[in-house]
């Protein structure tokens, strides 16, 4: 029995050591990797690789979340497309080969000029020193303003000759006028609009600026502001023939010149623009912005670009017109008197100090120019970029236009029966001719 119990021992010890050498011999057995649970909000990684012989992919961290959920798609930020701007289609512009005269205002004494105060209403001058409201398709039986007391009317070029309303006129109601006095001096004034829109008041009147005149002609009279808020003022020569002071070549004097005024003291005075191109010279007025001009009768300023068309009366033969560039800066000489136009007036000048001439004709065609504007109005837009500008004798209008490569071209446009005084522009930038005939008529196609 002891025996018997001897060998059952050994034989389960062997059996016990064969097993556990069999279990030293094969591959451990991997323990499973114990993960923390997962907090609501905390990125995990998961490292989590299945059996596969390509390389695994590089971890992705996962939004892990208390319960169970498909995947989500990962959203990729993109730019926004670009807001599209507007596309401004430019008005074509052609040179015209005629206009028509359409009547419009008639029974005014000698109409000088027409302007606007930015609202629908024209306003007309007379050169005796009337200024008249044209509304609602009627002149207004009561003037604008009687200036008749302060302002000289002896000769042909003398009287109430320009009109400009201040930039601000829908607010401070002020607007200067351009004048000469019963002693013939230039007078630039300001006034002031009353309570009612078509009345304005005499008593106000403050003189901004005298200037003598040693003759009766050549007083130019042209008031109107630029693009840069400034007031600018149209003096001729002083009179006679030939400019026997040289007032045209010499910036210590207004006269023969273009100057330009900052008007906007509350006082009623005016003061010089810093920019202006003689202000730290002694021996010239820092008025003056532009020299060289007979007769500057008329000048304007392009409402789209700001480019300055002015027209100078000639002496013997030429009659012109020129331009500046917007922002083109002060100082320029327009050269008279060595020049008349693009041509010698003097002997042996020198054409390439001037600013030349962009239009002009001779005294076969006329004898005297009255500048005009350039059309910007909306009604008729086949004359949309022509320049017009008129004889005063024969009433001949031409048709002035800047080709793409910068030249220009003219033409006659309108024979004329009616001798032109001036032009004037209303609020939409419509056009219109001033003739001496008493009548307002509309430039149409």
């Amino acid at each position: 029995m002891e025996s018997s119990m001897r060998k059952f021992i050994v034989l389960f010890l062997s059996v016990t050591l064969i097993f556990l050498a069999a279990c030293q011999s094969s591959e451990p057995v991997a323990e499973s990797a114990v993960l923390p649970e997962p907090t609501l909000g905390q990125p995990v990684i998961n490292t989590a690789v299945p059996p596969t012989n390509t390389p695994p992919p590089p971890p992705v961290i996962e939004e892990a979340t208390a319960t169970s959920a498909p995947d989500q798609p990962t959203a990729t930020p993109t730019t926004p497309p670009p807001t599209p701007t507007p596309t401004i289609t430019p008005i074509p512009e052609n040179p015209v080969s005629s206009i028509s005269l359409v009547p419009v205002v008639s029974g005014l004494n000698q109409p000088l000029y027409l302007t606007h105060a930015f609202d629908d209403r024209l306003f007309i001058l007379e050169q005796d020193g009337l200024i008249k409201i044209f509304q609602d398709g009627a002149l207004l039986p009561t003037p604008f303003i009687d200036l008749t007391g302060p302002v000289g009317y002896n000769s042909n070029e003398q009287g109430l000759l320009g009109l400009a309303f201040h930039p601000n006129y829908q607010e401070n109601g002020t607007f200067f006028v351009n004048y000469t006095d019963v002693n013939g001096r230039t007078n630039i004034a300001r006034y002031q609009v009353t309570s009612d829109p078509n009345i304005a008041d005499p008593a106000s009147g403050q003189i901004l600026l005298t200037i003598p005149q040693p003759f009766e002609n050549h007083n130019g009279g042209m008031l109107a502001f630029g693009p840069d808020g400034y007031l600018y003022v149209g003096m001729g020569d002083g009179g006679s023939q030939g400019d026997p002071n040289n007032n045209g070549q010499n910036p210590g004097t207004l006269l023969g010149s273009i100057l330009r005024l900052d008007v906007n003291s509350a006082d009623g005075s005016y003061t010089i623009p810093a920019d202006n191109p003689f202000i730290n010279d002694a021996s010239a007025r820092p008025e003056v912005w532009a020299t060289g001009f007979r007769n500057p009768w008329r000048f304007s300023f392009d409402r789209a670009t700001g480019a300055m068309f002015i027209a100078d009366v000639g002496q013997n033969t030429w009659e012109e017109v020129s331009w500046l560039p917007s922002g083109a800066p002060g100082g320029q000489n327009f050269g008279w008197n060595f020049m008349e136009s693009n041509h010698c007036y003097r002997a042996n000048c020198d054409p390439a100090r001037f600013v030349p001439a962009i239009f002009e004709y001779d005294h076969t065609q006329g004898c005297s120019i009255s500048g005009g504007y350039i059309y910007r109005g909306q009604q008729f837009l086949s004359l949309y970029g022509n320049y017009f500008a008129a004889d005063f004798c024969t009433g001949t209008i031409w048709g002035v236009f800047q080709n793409p490569d910068g030249s220009w071209q003219s033409a006659v446009v309108n024979a004329g029966l009616i001798a032109i005084n001036s032009f004037g522009e209303d609020v939409n930038g419509e056009l219109y001719v001033v003739a001496r005939t008493g009548e307002i008529l509309q430039i149409r196609p």
